[in-house]
């Protein structure tokens, strides 16, 4: 991941429907969300919501498949996974044991 990707990608998650989205995304591994689901379960209209869906696919962190009338959306979690990585890659200057407790707090939810 570069600069332009990894700003972009946090510009898509600074909006709270945006991040809204995107957390429901990933506790809905692996099967996803409809868009109309995603949209009842925040309260959003759907077209604001497809903007929204829009904008976070643009930035790599969803993916849509169309099953049959709907479109199915789903975290992409590569994206996550490569933002994550972007953003700790340097972290405590090589001092593995100083990113311990970061990694320690990750290990179980993962």
């Amino acid at each position: 991941m570069d600069n332009d990707s990894a700003v972009s990608a946090l510009g898509a998650l600074a909006q709270g429907t945006r991040l809204d989205v995107f957390r429901l995304l990933v506790g809905h591994e692996p099967a996803g969300l409809a868009a109309g689901e995603i949209a009842r379960r925040l309260d959003v209209p759907q077209n604001t919501m497809s903007a929204h869906l829009g904008i976070l696919a643009r930035a790599g962190l969803v993916r849509s498949e169309r099953h049959s009338r709907s479109i199915v959306y789903r975290a992409d979690l590569d994206g996550l996974r490569a933002l994550t990585l972007f953003l700790v890659k340097d972290c405590c200057g090589g001092r593995a044991e100083l990113c311990a407790p970061l990694v320690a707090e990750l290990t179980p939810c993962c």
